[in-house]
Formats: structure tokens, sequence, C-alpha cells
């Protein structure tokens, strides 16, 4: 079959990607699923740092690939040995497929699959397989099981969370990666309790979802950093109960001064190794500081050895939301669905595939919170 979709042939490419247009629309080939895989139609794709963080070279990926890792839609076709969805129904994407019988998927750990992560490392399905090829037979890779970019696609159906049909579309994509990992940091990685204070780095995607997070399991103060005004007064409208801006302020004696000491929770989601250590110097004794941005591997994090101890630290790594999509996706839809999460708020431009470039290039001058595409023939 056919489908239209953005294609990466080449990591690095200059800004203004509007011009430069790094990801190339293309027709490609796309081949029906196979045992345990689903073909789905998708309806909404969200433009997230991590496919800009791909496309200029920061995340390093196996090219040519059809890009793209948060997305929801509705399953058209599936293959033999799937059970768990039926075609009509509405799914969000996991972009950590997780095989079920590796250690840390038995011991609930999902995200850490070991199999999802040689999968999404080689740019395959669970399965190993590759469904796309372009005109001149090349094969494009799969973006971390999901390939969003693309009017179909099909993964595993491991990959895939069937969800509440009442839901629309171009908001539930959300779920699968902006609000998964911010208030899965919040209640499965820090566990944050009622009453204790939460500092955010980055008022991004994620860094809303955090604020979300606590706003919900009731934690006080909530204090959002960003080196922009606009960024700041949006995350007063999802929850910050205090406002920091880094450009003109010095965040880390601010968190300080609002908490008498330093945060309970200090959560990163800017993605580089100084604002990291800002964090941790920011978290208050006996606190927990969790990285949830990804800084460019090559980057090292460097604190006092002695300060973990001494004051009894915690710093803990966050890919996900440290989730089980199939439990925790459902769960933080009811909570949208009940009015504890504004994620509606979120979604603050809709785009065609076409524009995707110009997204790119809004999404790296942070003019946005999250863009979602969306695809007219399934409006």
């Amino acid at each position: 079959m056919k489908t239209k979709a953005a294609v990466l042939y080449e990591m690095g490419t200059p800004q203004p990607y509007s011009e430069t247009t790094p990801l190339v629309i293309d027709e490609l080939n796309l081949e029906g699923p196979g045992p345990g895989e689903v073909l789905v139609e998708i309806v909404g794709a969200g433009l997230c740092h991590s496919d800009l963080s791909v496309v200029d070279g920061t995340r390093p990926r196996i090219m040519p690939m059809v890009m793209g890792h948060e997305a929801s839609g509705i399953v058209r076709e599936i293959g033999p040995d799937v059970t768990l969805v039926a075609a009509g129904d509405h799914v969000v994407f996991s972009f950590v497929p997780n095989c079920g019988r590796c250690l840390p998927c038995l011991s609930g750990r999902a995200v850490l699959c070991e199999s999802g992560a040689r999968a999404n490392l080689a740019g395959t399905l669970l399965s190993g397989s590759r469904k796309f090829t372009d005109a001149q037979a090349r094969i494009c890779h799969h973006h971390l099981g999901v390939s969003a970019f693309s009017q179909l696609t099909v993964a595993a159906e491991a990959s895939l969370v069937k969800i509440d049909p009442q839901l629309p579309l171009e908001k539930a994509a959300l779920f699968g990666c902006a609000v998964m990992t911010g208030v899965g940091a919040v209640v499965n990685t820090a566990k944050v309790e009622a009453g204790t204070s939460v500092a955010v780095f980055g008022m991004g995607g994620v860094g809303a979802s955090v604020v979300m997070g606590a706003r919900a399991v009731g934690a006080h103060p909530i204090i959002a950093v960003d080196r922009l005004d606009d960024k700041l007064q949006f995350a007063r409208q999802v929850g910050a109960t205090h406002l920091v801006n880094a450009a003109s302020d010095d965040p880390v004696a601010a968190i300080r001064d609002l908490t008498g000491g330093g945060a309970d929770s200090v959560f990163e989601s800017v993605g580089h190794e100084q604002v990291l250590l800002q964090a941790y110097q920011a978290t208050g004794r006996g606190g927990t500081t969790v990285s949830i941005g990804l800084p460019h591997p090559s980057k090292i994090f460097a604190i006092s050895a002695a300060s973990l101890a001494v004051e009894e630290r915690t710093i803990k790594g966050c890919y996900m939301g440290s989730s089980v999509p199939r439990r925790d996706i459902p769960r933080y839809i009811a909570m949208y669905q009940a009015g504890l999460l504004p994620v509606n708020l979120l979604h603050t431009h809709t785009l065609r595939l076409e524009d995707i470039n110009a997204g790119l290039d809004r999404l790296a001058a942070a003019q946005a919170v999250r863009q979602v595409i969306t695809f007219a023939d399934n409006q």
C-alpha cells in the first residue's frame, strides 16, 4: 500500500528548516502487518523536542527514518496473533514497545524493555521487521516503533494502548509522550506526596505536564523555571504557583528562598547538563532530583559526591515517565476527563504534514508547547 510520510534522510541539516527541509514529504510503500503487528491510520501526531533532537543530530539514529513518536490513530487491520486490539479501535502509541518476557518487563518496568530498546536503536519494529520503502526501494527505518509522521503506519501490538473512543484523537496523541512522561515523572518516578514542594526546569510539553501532575497530586508550592516569560505564564495556567525567569534571576537561589532551603522534588526537562546541575543544587536535603531531558550522550553531569550521603540525596532518571503504558495512559486520560489535568492547553498549534519543517523552526525557537500534525483524510 502507499502512504505519504515525512522522512529524515540525513541528520544535521542547518536552520531555518522551512528552507533547508530536512524532513522530506515522500510517498512510500508500506508493507502490511505481520504476526503481532497492526496497521494504524494516524489521526494526530505531536511534534516533540525528541524529534528535533534526531533532526539536529543530538540523538543519533539510523537513516533514513520515518519520523514521529507521539501519536494516536485508528486500527485498520491486524496481523496474525493480535488479541488486544481490533479494527476500528482507537489507540495511543507507546514509544517503547514491551515484550513482556525480559526481566525489566517481568519486574513491572516496561520502559526498560530490553527487546524494545534493541528494536528502537536498530530502527525496527519489535519483530525486527522494517515496513517502509521509498521509490528507489530504499528501506526507511521506524522511529521508536511508531513513525507517526505518516498517514499510515505499522506497529507492534506491544506499542499500542486501546483508549476511550470518546476522547478526541488530536488530544489523545499528547498522552503518548508529553503527558505520559511528565505526569509519570511525578507519580511513578518521584512519587510526589501532597503538600511537598516541587520545582520544574523547562516549560515545554513535558515540563508543563510535570506541573500538571504536581498540581493533581496536591504538591505545594509548584515552582516553574524557564527563560521565557510567555512560557512561565503558560505554566501558571496549568498549575504553577510560583514563576522564576532563569534569564534574569538565579533559579537556584530563588527556589531555595521560596522553599526554605530547597525543593523536595526537582525536575529537569530541558536536556542540558548544566540545567540538571542547577536542578540538583535547588533540591533540598533529603530531596529527589529527577532527570527527564536528554542531553547529548557526550555530556557529563558532575556533582559533589559527599552530598549524596551527607544530605541523603536521590538522583533518579526518568524515561517515558517510568510508565507501564497500558496501566498509565488510561489513568491519565481518566484524570483529564475528570478535570484534573488541563491537557487541552498543551495543544497550541495544528499543522498539516506539509508544514512540518516550519513546525521544527517554531519548536527550535521555543514558540510552541505542542504542535499536532493532523491528516486531512482522517478528519
